[in-house]
């Protein structure tokens, strides 16, 4: 059996599944790959469906990794066309999810269906797709990654279809992605009245020098393979409805996104330290709580991501930048269980209202994986 990829991404779009909600968009991916002969098992993790499908038994087992879930489509009246439609208006499909990342599904079980019609399959096929990337990623591939591995389930090597490429199709795939810690900072000071400030302890006056200190420090100049670090406040508030009131608290919220010059571990320690050292000899109190979203890592140049450049090299004719730029992805998680290396549509929509790509891509897409598959089983084998 094989698959008109468009077509299929279409199906996707057309389940709104915004996280955490599925919609049925994971029935449209099992029911694909059960017709292709595919053992799929639903490994459901809180109110996340997920699903890890395999073809064979026999190693090398190349996986390739994905999501459903979508972000909210924002202000659908500013939406062209129904964010959820699928609509193709010359020769463009626009739907939450084309991009990010319902596109690259379809694209790779497409090019599975060809390669098992094909009989390139010299191992095993297999997929893990969650419904819980763009959320708090708590019950999606990290724990059906913590379970294959307690399951001693054997995956030789995984590719992430996120949006990878930067500027036109082809040009970029990731090997790598800097870690991430969110940071929130409570300051609690004692209330009292502006006139009498010896009355109260103001939490501004920890928050403010504290953050300043913060966003003082060069985390480092940068990493082999990797930009440097960078501290970005994102939240800064102090709720108070009077003009003659020193509040009671003060709240902030920051993120770092950071190379392997450091680890999660280090970072939240390091914040600690400083909050510790601000509200020294105050009568303030300073709470922090880090949340460590995931460790940078790299999937090393080899032959592995030979196979990968050279899948892409092949159809658009000049080899893809292998980077580690960027936001995080599922590929963090996945890195525990193998090599990972990720390749998929031109990401300059995602997010965005009428997010969408050409279907000329989403083919191009598919026969870069066929590719990849090809020369994957070819090399390992």
């Amino acid at each position: 059996m094989l698959i008109d990829a468009v077509n299929l991404t279409r199906e996707l779009i057309r389940r709104p599944s915004v996280t955490p909600a599925d919609a049925g968009a994971m029935d449209v991916v099992e029911q694909t790959l059960k017709g292709l002969g595919f053992a799929c098992r639903r490994m459901r993790f809180g109110e996340i469906e997920n699903l890890y499908a395999r073809y064979g038994a026999a190693r090398p087992n190349l996986c390739f990794a994905g999501h459903t879930d979508v972000v909210p489509v924002g202000d659908a009246a500013a939406w062209t066309q129904g964010a959820f439609a699928a609509e193709i208006i010359d020769g463009v499909l626009v739907g939450r999810g084309a991009v990010d990342m319902k596109g690259a599904i379809a694209a790779f079980a497409a090019a599975a269906a060809k390669a098992i019609d094909a009989g390139q399959v010299k191992g095993s096929l297999s997929f893990l797709i969650t419904g819980d990337e763009e959320g708090v990623a708590l019950d999606g591939t990290k724990k059906v990654v913590e379970a294959l591995i307690a399951e001693g389930e054997a995956v030789d090597h995984c590719v992430v279809g996120e949006p990878t490429s930067a500027q036109i199709f082809g040009d970029m795939v990731k090997v790598g992605r800097r870690g991430s810690i969110n940071a929130d900072i409570l300051v609690e000071g004692v209330q009292g009245h502006v006139g009498y400030p010896h009355r109260a302890a103001n939490p501004a006056r920890v928050l403010i020098p504290l953050l300043a200190r913060l966003q003082a420090r060069v985390l480092d100049n940068g990493y082999p393979e990797f930009q440097p670090s960078n501290l970005e406040i994102t939240l800064v508030e102090m709720p108070n409805t009077a003009t003659n009131i020193i509040p009671a608290s003060a709240r902030a919220r920051l993120n770092i996104r950071f190379n392997p010059s450091h680890t999660g571990q280090a970072l939240a320690e390091w914040i600690a330290a400083e909050a510790a050292a601000a509200s020294e000899g105050t009568k303030c109190k300073v709470t922090v709580t880090p949340q460590i979203s995931g460790e940078a890592f790299l999937t090393e140049p080899g032959p592995f991501t030979d196979v990968v450049a050279a899948a892409v090299a092949e159809v658009t004719g000049h080899p893809p930048e292998l980077s580690t730029t960027g936001g995080t992805s599922d590929a963090r998680f996945i890195r525990a269980l193998c090599p990972v290396v990720e390749v998929g549509l031109v990401g300059t929509t995602m997010h965005q209202v009428d997010e969408r790509t050409p279907v000329a891509e989403i083919e191009r897409l598919q026969t870069v994986y066929e590719r990849l598959i090809d020369r994957y089983f070819a090399a390992f084998g």
